[in-house]
């Protein structure tokens, strides 16, 4: 079994920054107007997701670590909300935010997986 020695190690961290690379670029094609409203929101939201991973990883704590788990898994939930936003106003399509959502969904039961695992030992 491969250790543990840093956050880039976890597979849910390198996850979430895929899914942070796929929003940004959906979030470059949404109209001018919203580049200091939703755009930014979506960017903010998906940065927010792999960096509590990776702050949560680097805490003296199990459950400190656990407790940023649940901040990163908000994020994505605000995430998932943003860009259903954006759909629904036609900023992007939903065979466009597909690659998201799935990256979400994945994400979401891994960050859920891991803070079990945490949470039981």
């Amino acid at each position: 079994m491969m250790s543990i020695s840093s956050h880039r190690d976890l597979i849910v961290w390198n996850k979430a920054m895929d899914l942070a690379v796929c929003a940004y670029g959906l979030a470059r094609r949404f109209p001018a107007h919203e580049v200091y409203g939703l755009t930014i929101q979506v960017n903010r939201a998906a940065v927010s997701v792999p960096a509590n991973i990776a702050e949560g990883h680097a805490r003296s704590t199990t459950r400190d670590f656990a407790h940023f788990l649940s901040i990163a898994r908000g994020s994505l939930m605000e995430l998932q909300t943003l860009l259903t936003l954006a759909v629904r106003l036609g900023y992007c399509t939903d065979e466009a935010a597909d690659p998201a959502c799935g990256l979400i969904t994945e994400v979401n039961k891994m960050l859920i997986a891991l803070r079990r695992r945490l949470e039981h030992r």
